[in-house]
């Protein structure tokens, strides 16, 4: 978010760095202003710096250069700009909180906690503040009772009118952490729908999703992401534990292997090596010992669900009845049901799961794909629709609500699904899918013409 102060007049009139005849310090800063506003950072920061050179203690300059350099990656000229802004203004709680929200990012958190304490406590209203605070204290593992006097402050802003969308945020990830998945979700789902490219929102609908077992949400949430900032660290990573989720290790090292210096790739990559270094073969050998261990059933339902689905079926149900109150399981049951195409059985399972756990969009994609091979049209297209609702940015979503509704003779909406497909397919990825369409389209259109 970027945030134009205006620079007070008696400021610049003052200072004995400019005559009445000489450059104007205030109007070169809001040229840099403009430029700031229309995305030309670095044109910003030379007006900023020529208003500096009229004007060395110009706060204002500094705060709105140091803002300009943290959008274009430079964290350490950001930083050294905010701690001038705070030096010359030591009350002003605006440069405060974006010093201390830098400093939560940079993991310093003792000096982060003072800064932002100080900025809540001269300004309650200081939303970035307490945002930043927010995300400290989930850093740092605060205890219950503080996340939930947290909490308490922050649904209260949240009532008031027009809350920032930072406070939404903060509010879902506060949820989230004490466990209240459902109301997080709802927050989170009530800040994409304002801002359906909002960052910090869709990390924390994909970990939400990643949670409660829901791939096909975590990744259309992190393709998003990818869109959005290709190449950070964070998405990437995310992108790595939905690999690692399928069971796709080898995939999830390839990722991780780009982030030699990060500690999260590190640690990531060091649960991968010693997971992987017990064989299937192994896994099966330690069950002997404790059948019913939930967590080895899971790791030999995820690693065998791709290269022998019965096998992977067998250890599927068997960690779902070890562990019934983890859906995880049961999602991962349903979908290797699909996998061995036991599509009746996976039917019954999946409309059951839909009741526990209505917003799983794998459960619903799930079963979508089972009446769809069962060629039950009518129904399969009520769960196609309500993905498309959910993951309105998903080209598979549309592929099959095309198929859906050709089949039912509704050409009109099939034209129309196929085309918002083609609109939204990547060409490598969807190629087969992509041909079969583009084959169809010409009979299609005949079709709506005979109509």
């Amino acid at each position: 978010m970027v945030i134009f102060v205006a620079a007070i007049m008696f400021f610049a009139v003052s200072t004995n760095a400019q005559d009445d005849e000489g450059p104007d310090a205030v109007a070169i800063f809001n040229q840099g202003q403009d430029l700031h506003e229309k995305g030309d950072l670095a044109g910003a920061i030379k007006f900023y710096d020529q208003a500096l050179k009229i004007i060395p203690e110009f706060p204002e300059a500094i705060y709105q250069r140091g803002l300009a350099e943290l959008v274009l990656g430079n964290k350490a000229a950001a930083e050294n700009s905010f701690r001038r802004a705070v030096e010359l203004r030591p009350d002003w709680s605006l440069a405060l909180s974006s010093l201390g929200s830098l400093l939560v990012t940079q993991k310093k958190y003792d000096e982060a906690e003072s800064i932002l304490n100080k900025a809540v406590a001269l300004d309650a209203q200081n939303f970035p503040a307490l945002s930043a605070l927010i995300e400290l204290r989930l850093r740092t593992k605060a205890s219950q009772a503080t996340l939930k006097d947290l909490l308490a402050k922050t649904t209260a802003l949240t009532t008031k009118a027009n809350p920032p969308i930072s406070i939404w945020v903060a509010r879902a990830a506060l949820e989230n952490a004490l466990g209240d998945t459902k109301a997080a979700r709802s927050s989170v789902n009530r800040v994409l729908s304002s801002e359906p490219t909002n960052k910090s929102a869709l990390i924390l609908s994909s970990e939400i999703a990643l949670a409660a077992g829901d791939l096909a949400r975590a990744d259309a949430d992190t393709k998003q992401l990818e869109k959005i900032s290709p190449g950070d660290e964070t998405t990437a990573l995310m992108r790595a534990r939905i690999f690692l989720a399928n069971g796709n290790a080898n995939e999830a090292l390839e990722i991780l292997n780009r982030f030699p210096q990060s500690p999260d790739a590190a640690e990531m990559r060091k649960l991968i090596e010693t997971n992987s270094s017990v064989s299937a073969a192994e896994l099966e050998k330690q069950l002997e010992a404790n059948a019913n261990n939930a967590v080895l059933l899971g790791r030999l339902c995820k690693l065998y669900r791709r290269d022998d689905p019965q096998k992977a079926l067998e250890f599927c149900r068997r960690a779902s009845e070890a562990e019934p109150n983890n859906i995880n399981h049961a999602v991962g049951f349903a979908a290797a049901l699909v996998q061995a195409k036991q599509f009746d059985a996976a039917i019954n399972l999946l409309k059951k799961l839909a009741q526990i756990a209505p917003d799983n969009s794998t459960v619903h994609a799930n079963l979508g794909t089972a009446l769809l091979q069962l060629k039950r049209y009518a129904e399969a297209k009520t769960e196609f629709e309500w993905l498309r609702n959910s993951l309105p940015d998903s080209p598979a979503v549309y592929f099959h609500l095309g198929i859906v509704h050709d089949q039912l003779g509704e050409y009109i909406d099939a034209l129309a699904n196929y085309q918002q497909f083609l609109k939204l397919a990547d060409a490598a990825e969807s190629r087969l899918e992509i041909e079969k369409v583009n084959l169809r389209l010409p009979a299609l259109q005949k079709l709506i013409k005979k109509k």
